[in-house]
């Protein structure tokens, strides 16, 4: 009876306590609590749209534990929870924010505190397990205070930004008292200054989770104290983009047998690397070395003691055979072994492995052979090899498919043999092979294709009309084929463009009017090299956002728009990106997404020279129109275009001047209007164009004197073939007629040129006053200047002519 007894008291006991802490309405936050909360939110610039809306003045008679992104204790009704992250909202935390001492966790990542310096009062909060301030625009120094968080478990204060280094530490001497951290990520925090990094994080012995990526993290000082202190529970470790060197090794993977998701990658690692520094990691199942120096020295029978998911090596040197180790690897989905010095046939059993699918990357490398079908994944590079035949038919599961740079021959047939539905093939790249005969007609299955790449083949017959069902296209190159007759009308269906590279074929007919009334979207045009005719069309000045437009060696007549100065990309003298970025994602298998990521490039003619431009493209501002029939004169609109870097007009049968205002092109790098029609004299303002590093205005009827001024007497080919200029650098002086009444004549034939003005002539009206007058008029009130002055005059008179009159007689006696 009595235990029986002592079970009822128990569980009416229990049943006490859930219902005081259920139903019991005194428990909730306390007044102090709901004011910090309230002084926390005054802090922030919010909408309607965010947490902040349940604090507002509805809600404040309400129990603070009721708010979004507030959360309390069961037992205590104490805060402990603030969950405000991700909200990217501008403001400043409160100091009331201490009052929250029962406060455990707290995130407030992905908000912008405008570069301000992370509060030291942090520090305070002695009960938080969880502390996310990621993404949260800080800057300036972490404070020390937050060593004394002693009970913290994980601490995120990384800034994934372009500005690395807004959040710096000059050491993390008060990072050891973390006992109990499991997660550190400090990444974009500069840490360039403390060699004693290492030695901090060794001190941490439940630590799991390291994440130091780009701090600039210097080499570490590494002795046999730190090896033997060092924790043992590291499970992900990941230090790439920082200045590390390889002894790290010592450290990594030496002493942490535990490591899983390991990744070194862009660092300064070099040397030779045995596979013993991986004997004992059996549970690796992440492995990113790339973009390093390093040689891997593993032997042709060395069986690894872990299976990779993801192995990332790429610029690893590994040959020159083809490591045989990746034999024993069963369940891996990416493969990186770009840049790794293998010259060898690819062997029959790297297309037998089990997992077909996934991201492979043998890029520039020296593979020889036929490339099998096996070896399809849904993102597969191989290009810069030596790989030779025909394309098999490996499209059916492929996304992101680059075969560019080797020796495939044959047809293009296996575009449409490989498959009989719609494909999901986003990235293809051909270019430079030797694939020829008619592009296939069955480009309606690939309307998820953004970039195509075909150039530099031997491809012919029309371009297929079905090409206009590429409706997601943004890239299209088939630059240096043989391709015939007119654009298909289908492809101003393919509004997302904003790359057209035709340049280099056997293309006729008129330049569409649809490409500037449909295309809205093009920022590069090349139809280089064609057999183009007829006049530009004005439609062509519709495109806002042109950036290159590059119509030369055709047979386009008539003359230049004078609309172009619509072309709001070149009419603006503002920095760009160097390089034409596109971003999306591919499908890899039925549910995983890989980024995709790529620039676009363009040959161009470039002060005479053909010249390839990838990183640098987004910095091209170019418009070529020479080699054709092109008439009349050179628009005055053209100077608008301020943003221009090269401006190529020649070969043409242009007449007229030289804009007057030509010198508003302060870009200008190039400028070639050379074997034209052009008279008149050369515009003084072209001697404002500092940057001018190529000039070219040869075989033209100009005349007159070429004007004087910074590097424009340097270019001694740019005015040969006009028998009527005179002056530096040409020998031939000029007249008193060919000078001119002046300089400022060449500017007032066009008053809009802004440089004589009427302040211009009260000026030079006021300088000569007070010039004449300063000297004369002291002359004639000041007697003793005026006797010193005239003495110095008769002095000169006969030292002069003593000094003639002793050269006189000198010749005179020889």
């Amino acid at each position: 009876m009595v235990g029986v007894r002592r079970c009822f008291k128990l569980l009416y006991a229990i049943v006490v306590l859930i219902l005081l802490h259920t139903n019991n309405p005194c428990i909730g936050c306390s007044e102090r609590e709901r004011q910090a909360l309230l002084a926390l939110e005054q802090g922030f610039v919010a909408d309607s749209g965010g947490p902040f809306f349940s604090w507002g003045s509805e809600a404040q008679n309400k129990d603070c534990c009721e708010w979004d992104g507030v959360h309390c204790s069961n037992q205590t009704g104490n805060v402990v929870k603030l969950d405000l992250g991700l909200d990217d909202w501008p403001g400043k935390i409160s100091p009331k924010l201490i009052e929250l001492q029962h406060l455990e966790y707290l995130d407030l990542s992905g908000n912008d505190f405008n570069g301000s310096q992370i509060p030291d009062f942090i520090g305070s909060l002695s009960n938080l397990r969880y502390l996310d301030l990621s993404d949260a625009i800080f800057g300036g120094l972490i404070p020390y205070q937050l060593g004394n968080l002693r009970k913290l478990h994980y601490l995120d204060l990384s800034y994934q930004d372009y500005f690395s280094g807004s959040i710096y530490a000059k050491n993390l001497y008060w990072l050891p008292n973390l006992s109990r951290l499991k997660y550190l990520g400090l990444s974009f925090v500069n840490l360039s200054s403390d060699v004693g990094w290492l030695e901090a994080v060794n001190m941490l012995p439940k630590l799991t989770n390291l994440t130091l990526h780009e701090c600039n993290l210097p080499p570490p000082v590494i002795s046999s104290v730190s090896l033997l202190n060092s924790s043992k529970s590291l499970v992900h470790v990941d230090l790439h983009n920082n200045s590390l060197n390889s002894s790290i090794f010592q450290w990594l993977p030496g002493t942490h047998t535990n490591l899983v998701y390991l990744d070194l990658s862009e660092n300064k690692l070099s040397g030779r690397i045995p596979e013993t520094r991986f004997s004992k990691l059996s549970k690796l199942r992440f492995l990113d070395l790339s973009s390093n120096s390093l040689v891997l020295n593993f032997s042709f029978d060395w069986v690894p003691p872990f299976q990779l998911y993801e192995i990332r090596l790429g610029s690893c040197k590994m040959g020159p055979y083809f490591p045989n180790w990746l034999q024993t690897q069963k369940s891996y989905h990416w493969l990186d072994i770009s840049d790794a010095g293998i010259s060898d046939t690819i062997p029959t059993w790297f297309g037998d492995l089990p997992n077909k699918l996934g991201y492979k990357d043998s890029s520039r490398n020296q593979f020889r052979g036929n490339l099998r079908s096996q070896l399809a994944s849904s993102y597969l590079n191989v290009s810069w090899n030596q790989l030779e035949g025909p394309i098999p038919s490996i499209l059916s599961n492929v996304s992101v498919l680059d075969l560019s740079n080797n020796k495939f021959s044959g047809s293009a047939s296996f575009l449409c043999t490989s498959t009989t539905e719609k494909s999901n093939l986003t990235y293809l790249d051909l270019s430079r092979n030797h694939v020829s005969g008619e592009l296939p007609d069955c480009w309606i299955n690939f309307q998820e294709l953004l970039f195509l790449d075909l150039s530099n083949n031997s491809l012919s017959g029309k371009i297929p009309t079905t090409i206009g069902y590429l409706i997601s296209i943004q890239t299209l190159n088939l630059n240096n084929n043989k391709f015939v007759g007119e654009l298909p009308s289908q492809l101003k269906n393919c509004g997302k463009l904003t790359l057209v590279d035709v340049g280099e074929n056997k293309l006729s007919g008129l330049i569409p009017e649809w490409l500037g009334e449909n295309l809205l979207s093009l920022a590069i045009i090349i139809l280089r090299s064609n057999q183009f005719y007829r006049s530009i069309p004005p439609q062509l000045c519709h495109l806002t956002q042109l950036q290159i437009l590059d119509l030369s060696m055709n047979n386009i007549s008539g003359t230049i728009p004078k609309c172009l100065n619509n072309w709001n990309t070149l009419a603006q003298n503002r920095h760009s990106s160097p390089s034409i970025e596109h971003y999306n994602s591919f499908l890899s298998g039925e549910s995983s997404y890989y980024d995709l990521s790529y620039d676009d490039e363009a040959t161009l003619t470039w002060k005479g020279a053909r010249l390839k431009y990838k990183s640098t493209l987004g910095l091209v501002k170019s418009i070529d129109l020479s080699s054709n029939m092109l008439s009349g004169e050179i628009p005055t609109e053209i100077t608008y275009l301020v943003g221009l870097v090269s401006l190529n007009l020649s070969r043409n049968r242009l007449t007229g001047q030289i804009p007057s205002r030509i010198g508003n092109l302060q870009e200008l790098d190039s400028l070639d209007l050379s074997r034209n029609q052009i008279n008149g004299r050369i515009p003084i303002s072209i001697s404002r164009i500092y940057r001018i590093g190529y000039l070219d205005l040869s075989q033209n009827n100009l005349s007159g004197k070429i004007p004087i001024g910074n590097q424009l007497q340097t270019f001694d080919f740019a005015y040969g073939g006009n028998p009527q200029l005179c002056g530096e650098p040409l020998p031939r002086t000029c007249s008193e007629e060919e000078k001119g009444p002046g300089q400022s004549v060449l500017v007032i034939e066009d008053d809009k040129d802004g440089l004589i003005t009427q302040g211009f002539y009260i000026s030079m009206g006021l300088g000569i006053a007070v010039g004449f007058w300063g000297v004369c008029g002291t002359l004639l009130l000041n007697r003793s200047c005026r006797y010193t002055y005239f003495n110095f005059l008769t002095f000169l008179n006969d030292w002069l002519y003593v000094k003639t009159e002793t050269i006189r007689q000198r010749i005179l006696n020889k």
